[in-house]
């Protein structure tokens, strides 16, 4: 029942090395023709950060803090820990959708698992990720937030997180191949679930009806996303509520599972799809 699960997991495990060296290649061929080469992908989070932070931070809000379980949060600081891992989400799920209609023709040259390139787009963007999490352990710091064991469960979340966008990107991938609207209408759904997740604003507020917030829990990012304001807030563990956590296993083990019987199903058609 879980073969193609399994054969599309061993393929990116026997391509490790693969996998590396072509997000590597991607990531320097990115900005080649750039001036300023890579440091763009350090530039074009901090031109967002300080634009989200002037019209949501100071003009929205008044610069008030965030009323938290654990106290009040700067608004600041609150809005980084949701817009760094969305920084890493929303790239993922557009370019690791569009990455198999994208390579169609130097893969029917090549000899290699088609399923890797949603992988190689998800490990592309995962260094400059990375460096931001720094970053924000950094500001953390600055602002009087030590770490705590609860630092420990963020070892989780990105495990959640890999594991969600790998299944998404896999099935989105192929359907994104033999359907080419689907991109465009992916392009669409992912500007609104920006406001729809916990990243510039707090669904879980006193303003928000709780039939509200518990529709829009519905959403896997809200579950990463509030998931690294747990672990760097220690506001809760990730065992501590047990229905969401097996919900959103539950929702990315169906998804991998569906989407690894669509891709493995169409892929030798790919080329008659284009």
């Amino acid at each position: 029942m879980f073969n193609s699960m399994r054969q599309v997991i061993k393929e990116q495990i026997e391509h490790k090395d693969l996998i590396i060296r072509m997000a590597s290649f991607d990531i320097k061929g990115m900005y080649q023709l750039h001036y300023l080469g890579s440091l763009w992908q350090f530039l074009n989070p901090v031109i967002q950060i300080a634009i989200y932070w002037v019209v949501f931070g100071l003009g929205i809000r008044g610069g008030s803090p965030v009323i938290t379980t654990v106290g009040e949060v700067p608004f600041f600081l609150w809005m980084l820990m949701g817009l760094i891992p969305w920084f890493f989400i929303n790239p993922s799920m557009l370019q690791g959708s569009n990455s198999v209609f994208q390579k169609m023709n130097l893969v029917s040259k090549m000899n290699f698992p088609v399923s890797l390139l949603p992988t190689i787009k998800i490990v592309g963007n995962s260094l400059q990720f990375f460096i931001l999490m720094i970053l924000l352990c950094i500001v953390l710091l600055i602002y009087g937030f030590y770490p705590t064991m609860y630092f420990i469960q963020l070892l989780y979340y990105l495990v959640c997180l890999f594991s969600f966008l790998f299944a998404f990107t896999l099935f989105s991938s192929t359907i994104a191949t033999l359907v080419r609207d689907y991109q465009s209408f992916l392009q669409s759904m992912v500007r609104m679930i920006l406001y729809l997740s916990p990243v510039l604003w707090d669904p879980a507020g006193d303003r928000v009806p709780d039939w509200v917030t518990n529709v829009l829990q519905l959403n896997p990012i809200y579950y990463i996303i509030e998931g690294f304001r747990d672990s760097f807030l220690a506001r809760q563990w990730f065992f501590e509520d047990p229905v969401y956590l097996c919900y959103f296993w539950a929702l990315t083990l169906t998804l991998m599972f569906i989407g690894s019987k669509v891709h493995l199903k169409f892929r030798e058609n790919f080329m008659d799809y284009l």
